[in-house]
């Protein structure tokens, strides 16, 4: 199965692209992080790539296709993958789908997580993140606990994301709503996609998308 993944920042699609990753078997592929691992590492792509992510912006389709497009041609990815954070204009829908031509490989459906950005905005701004072991957190999701600087998992300190701030949050929502949310359509127009209730429970969310695919492939 060839899935993307679509949502608003803070709607969870990262954490339901796991969980069906997992479950599945199939590779979750995050241009997101692969984008933010650069930077840790400070390579040429990452350093390019930091201003413009720092600000909220959408990183150049150049810089993305190029991670994406080698991703894709590893031996994981031969029975399936499910894409996170990519298309996210509709010049990446042509660009994705140009790659999956030479694949042989069209993607089978669409995921939208739907959020409010009330909800969404409280999200972003209780999202704490690991700096040792990299696991997210929220402070209004989780325990008290999730209030000091330490990690529950690890121990490690809890840090906000650079681009966690009220001014970037709300400019990701305006490049969301006047870029990705229009790379969607193409999609709806080919019946490729479902919508998931994105404010329920983790867990349930995850099942509601598990029956679906279930329901559409067959889990070997």
């Amino acid at each position: 199965m060839n899935l993307i993944i679509f949502g608003q920042p803070g709607s969870g699609k990262g954490t339901q692209a796991k969980k069906i990753s997992k479950y599945f078997y199939i590779p979750h592929i995050s241009t997101g992080d692969m984008l933010r691992e650069a930077i840790k590492e400070k390579a040429c792509l990452g350093k390019k790539a930091q201003k413009f992510m720092s600000n909220g912006d959408l990183v150049p389709d150049e810089l993305v296709v190029k991670i994406l497009k080698e991703r894709i041609k590893k031996e994981d990815c031969k029975a399936g993958f499910i894409l996170d954070g990519f298309p996210r204009n509709l010049k990446q829908v042509e660009l994705l789908s140009n790659i999956l031509k030479e694949t042989g490989r069209p993607i089978d459906l669409v995921i939208n997580m739907i959020v409010s950005e009330k909800e969404l905005t409280k999200r972003l701004l209780g999202r704490r993140v690991c700096s040792s072991c990299n696991k997210n957190f929220n402070i209004y999701q989780q325990s008290s606990n999730l209030k000091t600087s330490k990690c529950p998992v690890c121990n490690g300190k809890l840090i906000i994301r650079d681009d966690d701030n009220m001014q970037t949050v709300r400019n990701r929502f305006k490049v969301y709503k006047e870029q990705t949310e229009l790379s969607i359509q193409p999609y709806y127009e080919k019946d490729l996609v479902i919508e998931v209730d994105g404010e329920d429970t983790v867990e349930n969310i995850f099942e509601n998308i598990k029956i679906i695919l279930e329901d559409i492939f067959d889990k070997d």
